[in-house]
């Protein structure tokens, strides 16, 4: 067996440890990579591939991984912490958005011409109305770095469904019918632009209405404040950068 000397041995490991984890040595301070935090967490980003509401990969995301302010991500993680004692875990859609992946989506608005994931997404709204309805703007929270959008599974993880940009099915019909998410039944598919996503919107099952409620319940009780018209978004209500719109990658 070749020996090598223990100074260089220590020089490898030091080599080792420093380029282990690269992208969360670029971030800004204050901010970290969120399973660097919180290991169990499931992630589905879904702006890293084209299963969102353009279809295609938005710009800025360059790797499947979820930022957040350290702030955020420690009361995260005490909320899955308390899911997991339930046989259930977070998974997140989104975190931390580059300000570069917001103008992607107001210069993709702005195209009227382009409706390729409308069936799924927003089936029922006219895409000249997702700025004045709010689901489109210039500014969002996500670039502030406390803001993400999540939902809860069931532990094991189930596997999700296949998703083809060829056979697009209507965000607002019943679970059975539409995409098939591995999320607990929340009323509506992820990022559907359509009021029946709205947290309390009185159409959705009994069912659907607790495991929404769960979510904020969790949520709240750890210092999240969700947005009314969406039951999968929220923001750190004492977030550290209040008023800074980031724009390094998610890489």
């Amino acid at each position: 067996m070749r020996k090598f000397p223990a100074a260089r041995i220590i020089g490898l490991l030091l080599i080792s440890l420093s380029s282990a984890s690269p992208a969360s040595a670029q971030l800004p301070e204050g901010f970290v990579e969120v399973r660097d935090v919180i290991p169990t967490i499931v992630l589905d980003i879904r702006l890293y591939g084209t299963h969102n509401f353009i279809g295609r990969r938005i710009n800025g995301y360059r790797a499947p991984k979820s930022y957040l302010t350290e702030k955020a991500a420690l009361a995260l993680k005490a909320v899955q912490g308390e899911l997991l004692t339930m046989g259930l875990s977070l998974k997140i859609y989104d975190s931390y958005r580059p300000q570069r992946a917001v103008d992607h989506f107001v210069e993709w608005a702005e195209d009227l011409s382009d409706t390729a994931m409308k069936v799924e997404f927003y089936p029922a709204v006219e895409k000249r109305h997702l700025f004045r309805d709010g689901y489109i703007s210039a500014r969002s929270g996500h670039s502030r770095g406390s803001t993400l959008d999540l939902t809860i599974i069931t532990l094991p993880v189930e596997e999700e469904g296949s998703w083809f940009p060829e056979t697009l099915v209507d965000c607002t019909l019943p679970a059975k019918d539409r995409f098939a998410d591995n999320s607990l039944d929340m009323g509506t598919g992820y990022d559907c632009f359509d009021t029946l996503s709205w947290t309390e919107d009185e159409r959705i099952a009994a069912q659907q209405r607790a495991n929404r409620l769960l979510l904020r319940a969790l949520m709240e009780r750890h210092g999240f404040r969700n947005y009314p018209k969406e039951w999968w978004h929220y923001s750190l209500i004492d977030e550290p950068f209040p008023d800074t719109n980031f724009d390094f990658p998610v890489e």
